[in-house]
């Protein structure tokens, strides 16, 4: 459903995206990551035909965005930054007039995308009656309205309180299940990912530097807790000797490949170093992502 191959963007002489690939299947739901400035709207700017790409090719569904814009977003829907709507009126009418810069949608398509993203009975009053959980709604059943196959997600629930971030999580994986929609979700709500998401990339710097399933990231063992009375001394002689690749929040490590707790307890006793205690934590997504950035960022300075 999307494919980006070898794409790059320049805004001048900074390089934004740099030879980013990236393949999102049909029916599944892909997780962008990445902190601000990544390259994660970019990236979703040129699959929308919004900004050009300087190199490489991007082709949603079936069709390369560049020679046939058109063509390739038929069958897509999006919110995509911050969405605008007319406070002065009625999410109804607001989706009526929005629905004509695409295609004629019929009174009950609107009737229907109302009732999938939940409001129903609220679709007359002005929009400037609305909470930030219902504005985040009206600009998903926008996004509906054209009977999209693909949905392109930019931050959904941004600002929205914790009812509204599950609300909107839910909504998508009954979009996914029910209407067999093909979603790419860009966030910076890792914990929303975890739940969403089959696969996930993660850029840093305009860079792939991971991607693969949510289900390989959990299945590696992740951050390990380590209390001891001298943990910066202690984890820089881990570090000295291969055995640890980053720690995180001054009491947390990220094992090498290949070692255990038991070692680097036995490892740092014979050192001299008091161990308290130290237990394995089960790898989320957060942690996999805080890891690599670590790593990335201890990469960067060395």
């Amino acid at each position: 459903m999307i494919q980006l191959l070898n794409v790059r963007k320049k805004f001048g002489q900074r390089l934004v995206v740099a030879d980013l690939s990236l393949q999102v299947e049909r029916g599944e739901i892909y997780g962008l990551l990445g902190h601000n400035g990544a390259g994660k709207s970019t990236a979703i700017g040129m699959m929308l035909g919004q900004v050009w790409p300087t190199a490489g090719e991007v082709r949603i569904c079936g069709h390369d965005v560049a020679a046939n814009r058109g063509a390739a977003l038929r069958a897509v829907g999006a919110i995509f930054e911050t969405p605008v709507f007319y406070d002065y009126l009625s999410g109804w009418r607001n989706l009526q007039i929005l629905s004509t810069y695409t295609a004629p949608t019929s009174e009950a398509r609107i009737q229907e995308v109302i009732a999938w993203v939940g409001l129903t009975g609220r679709e007359h009053s002005k929009v400037r009656t609305y909470s930030h959980g219902m504005r985040a709604r009206l600009a998903l059943a926008q996004a509906l309205l054209p009977k999209p196959e693909l949905l392109i997600l930019d931050e959904p629930s941004d600002g929205l309180d914790p009812e509204g971030i599950h609300e909107m999580r839910e909504t998508i994986l009954r979009l996914q299940r029910e209407l067999g929609l093909t979603i790419l979700l860009s966030s910076h709500l890792l914990n929303e990912v975890d739940q969403l998401c089959t696969r996930i990339a993660i850029l840093q710097g305009g860079r792939k530097v991971f991607e693969g399933s949510v289900a390989e990231v959990k299945s590696v063992h992740g951050r390990v807790e380590l209390k001891t009375p001298d943990f910066p001394g202690a984890t820089r002689w881990l570090r000295e000797r291969g055995l640890i690749t980053a720690t995180l929040e001054g009491r947390f490590i990220i094992l090498s490949a290949g070692h255990s707790t038991a070692e680097i307890t036995q490892t740092l006793v014979a050192a001299g170093f008091a161990v308290e205690g130290i237990w394995q934590h089960e790898q989320t997504v957060e942690d996999f992502y805080m890891g690599l950035v670590s790593q990335q960022k201890e990469t960067t300075k060395s």
